[in-house]
């Protein structure tokens, strides 16, 4: 199922698990990313949370009353510079939250994050994957849905997905995500440009020339 209100799309992409994609509210002109991006919201083990979280807009009221109609358990940034609207969750739902150990020193959350790291299992049994790009991201494993969640670890260009490049992209990068094709996943979900991809899509990113914003 498919949505929109107020410029903000909602789309169903798995039993438990559903996207919304709104407007970042930094994105300037000349960015390396998109202006639309994506937050994850997933039922796991008796759980619900939100992953990457950009509040929509107030006039947004679909999405809002979906949210609260199952109100999240926690709230989880996977990488240091997607802190984003963490704190309004938190307080809006009375969470628990969970990210990085370090943030950039204008972009520090009020609410104190209780630290993920590689192999770290957090509410719903979600676990926390190794990326090797240096960045402290943390892809989530949801087991339930057979799906992979990703922060700029990936991203999709021109219709294709890619890895986000870096400087230890053929020594760990390339290692740490042929690692993950052991784990059932059947789909990845992406922060920037068209969100789902198959698995399929993840192989072949594997073999492409890394994206270089």
């Amino acid at each position: 199922m498919q949505s929109m209100t107020s410029n903000v799309e909602a789309r169903d992409v798995a039993p438990g698990l559903w996207i919304w994609r709104v407007r970042h509210h930094h994105w300037k002109p000349g960015s390396d990313w998109e202006p639309v991006v994506t937050s994850t919201f997933v039922e796991s083990g008796g759980e619900r949370l939100v992953l990457d979280p950009l509040a929509p807009p107030t006039d947004a009221v679909e999405v809002w009353k979906r949210l609260d109609e199952r109100p999240t358990t926690a709230a989880v940034v996977l990488l240091p510079d997607h802190v984003r609207d963490v704190d309004q969750f938190v307080d809006r739902y009375h969470v628990r939250a969970f990210g990085p150990l370090f943030f950039f020193r204008d972009d520090i959350p009020r609410t104190e994050l209780e630290p993920i790291r590689p192999d770290s299992v957090l509410p719903g049994g979600l676990v926390a994957l190794y990326d090797g790009r240096g960045r402290a991201e943390t892809p989530l494993w949801l087991p339930e849905q057979r799906v992979i969640v990703f922060g700029d670890g990936m991203t999709e260009r021109n219709g294709t997905l890619r890895v986000w490049g870096s400087p230890s992209h053929e020594k760990r990068v390339l290692p740490a995500l042929r690692v993950l094709l052991e784990l059932p996943f059947e789909k990845v979900i992406v922060s920037h440009g068209e969100p789902v991809h198959d698995r399929a899509a993840f192989e072949r990113a594997l073999e492409l020339p890394p994206f270089e914003g």
